[in-house]
């Protein structure tokens, strides 16, 4: 399991192959949405906001505290960041060992410890899975068995290598990881933005400028507790279907990456995207 997944990356081109990716699990695995990169490196100055605490109408479970990440990368270290601003406990891991995510879980505190993937996957009442596509078979399954995975995963045929049913369209590489996972119920979120913007753009329950993420997945209770986790770190959700309908937020479609961005051309700038502008880039998506 290699790469970081990132989500999107700030360009007008496509995100790039590379530590960006939002698959890796490292964090890495992403290419910025809404160009043909990955999203450039994120920093240990991304910092949780203050906003991020539970809100009192949000309902998740109290057994679901804690957030396991397989992959700690660009994307991972932010829903990390997020989670723990919001009041989770976070079990970081990616395929290089806990050693190496030392620095993060300093930055993050006493909510967040290092493990081996094994043990995040474990751990976790909710599991982000955020490693590049062509890694997903060396993700468990019999400790993921039962539960909500999160799955950021694009695919990114220089990154990953072919896979003949993806370039045919007659899956989605959500529906792949599904397959592997046969018992837990994968919800595709978090692969169509920029890192950078994830952690910019998170919003209390309520403000006028909260953007909305689009999930989409075969179990309706799975994408219901993944909208309450959505909801606790800061975004509304829209549901996009079934998980063979998660193409439509896919690379190269328009509720990707760009969608958050103020100017196409430049990723540094976010721009918050509510529910009704991600439906309509949902439905206006075409194979």
């Amino acid at each position: 399991m290699g790469g970081r997944a990132r989500g999107p990356p700030p360009t007008g081109r496509r995100p790039a192959p590379g530590p960006t990716p939002s698959t890796g699990p490292s964090g890495t695995g992403h290419r910025a949405p809404g160009t043909g990169h990955r999203a450039p490196g994120t920093g240990r100055n991304c910092r949780p906001h203050r906003w991020g605490i539970p809100s009192p109408r949000t309902r998740l479970g109290s057994d679901m505290t804690t957030v396991g990440l397989i992959g700690s990368g660009h994307i991972g270290g932010t829903v990390a960041r997020l989670a723990v601003a919001a009041g989770y406990d976070v079990v970081l891991s990616n395929s290089r060992g806990p050693e190496t995510l030392k620095d993060l879980v300093e930055e993050l505190g006493p909510r967040a410890r290092a493990a081996t993937v094994r043990e995040a996957a474990e751990a976790g009442d909710l599991v982000v899975v955020t490693i590049p596509l062509k890694a997903y078979r060396d993700v468990p399954v019999e400790p993921l068995a039962g539960k909500l995975v999160l799955d950021t995963n694009n695919y990114y045929p220089e990154r990953d290598g072919r896979f003949p049913e993806l370039d045919s369209g007659s899956t989605t590489s959500s529906e792949l990881l599904q397959r592997h996972l046969p018992q837990s119920r994968v919800v595709k979120v978090f692969n169509n933005i920029f890192f950078k913007h994830l952690h910019a753009l998170a919003r209390p329950a309520g403000a006028d400028d909260r953007s909305a993420l689009p999930v989409a997945g075969d179990d309706a209770g799975a994408k219901a507790e993944a909208t309450a986790f959505l909801d606790r770190i800061g975004y509304d959700a829209v549901d996009a279907g079934t998980l063979a309908e998660s193409w439509r937020y896919q690379p190269d479609t328009p509720a990707y990456g760009t969608i958050y961005s103020a100017d196409p051309a430049d990723w540094e700038r976010e721009a918050p995207a509510d529910a009704a502008r991600v439906r309509a880039a949902l439905t206006e998506a075409t194979r």
